[in-house]
């Protein structure tokens, strides 16, 4: 089960994605309970996030291109603070 907690890096991951892709719909899920003792999991309880937005942004991209828009729009946070991160990005229309 997803950890309800919503920490720092969790906001920062909401707030960075409202400004750079003003989603239609966007949920951050901390996972990184569930990573608890694996590789990357590095005890702060923010290191594994999954990411499901909505935004009118992509329509027309590919998956490839939504993972790159979300990761630049991240930029910093994935290189320093975010171990592993799960996308699942669509177009309103989808």
């Amino acid at each position: 089960m997803p950890d309800a907690f919503t920490g720092p890096v969790a906001a920062e991951i909401e707030q960075r994605l409202r400004v750079a892709l003003a989603p239609t719909r966007l949920a951050v899920t901390n996972d990184s309970d569930r990573h608890r003792g694996h590789a990357g999991h590095d005890g702060s309880g923010e290191s594994h996030f999954t990411v499901e937005i909505e935004s009118p942004a992509f329509t027309g991209k590919s998956r490839l291109e939504r993972q790159r828009a979300v990761n630049a729009a991240l930029g910093d946070l994935l290189r320093e603070r975010i171990h592993a991160l799960a996308i699942r990005a669509k177009a309103p229309s989808e």
